[in-house]
């Protein structure tokens, strides 16, 4: 799988509130994730941390904890990422998994991706919701076969979505392989697959989703998505 620079990125303030540390776990995963496809995202985060490093050595020193040391040489010790942040722990995966699914979301699935159990959305799509944070929005993945349409929707909140393998049309444009797109309440979309590979999306929601169309509108009554 080649990989290309991504053409669709975090908004900038999601990029400094990841680099302040300020966003909830599920949505530093998909930050993280992204920054290990994208080298310009890579490169603005890593600025942002500069100048708050900056900014930090300006401050009055406070005085630290006994403990403060061996706290910080225990940190070195680990390897990067949210996961290992937030202690979740690290697996062995086969080479379809660690080739569709960056490091910094990979031990958040608990296996590989062809023993994970998918629940069937419809034709061709599979979903897999992910324990990520406390709860308060909604992680999951998507597996969408190739030229496969997830239905129409729209949102009550903010979806945003990672590209983790292949693509999918919609009426934003093609969002490929590293690529976010970010969905509000005023989007009305209809993702595509493309025809030539399925499509695997890391979505973190924090709010129900709406179907819309005819067809739509009736499911809305007996679907709580």
């Amino acid at each position: 799988m080649t990989d290309v620079v991504p053409t669709y990125h975090p908004d900038p303030e999601v990029l400094l509130a990841y680099a302040a540390g300020g966003l909830g776990e599920a949505n530093a995963v998909l930050v993280a994730t992204h920054l290990a496809l994208c080298p310009h995202c890579r490169a603005e985060v890593g600025r942002l941390e500069a100048i708050g490093g900056a900014l930090t050595e300006s401050i009055a020193p406070e005085p630290l904890g006994p403990d403060a040391l061996a706290a910080v040489m225990a940190r070195l010790d680990e390897p990067g990422g949210p996961a290992a942040q937030y202690g979740v722990p690290r697996r062995q995966y086969d080479d379809e998994t660690r080739r569709s699914v960056p490091a910094p979301l990979r031990d958040y699935l608990g296996g590989n991706l062809s023993s994970l159990h998918w629940k069937w959305r419809g034709r061709a799509i599979r979903e897999l919701p992910l324990s990520i944070g406390d709860g308060t929005v909604r992680a999951t993945l998507i597996r969408v076969g190739p030229g496969a349409a997830i239905p129409a929707h729209t949102h009550s909140g903010v979806e945003t979505t990672l590209i983790l393998r292949g693509a999918y049309d919609d009426v934003c444009g093609r969002f490929a392989r590293g690529d976010v797109e970010t969905a509000t309440s005023d989007l009305d979309h209809r993702p595509v697959a493309t025809a030539d590979d399925e499509c695997i999306c890391f979505s973190v929601i924090d709010g129900p989703l709406r179907l819309t169309g005819p067809i739509g509108r009736v499911f809305n009554r007996f679907l709580k998505i």
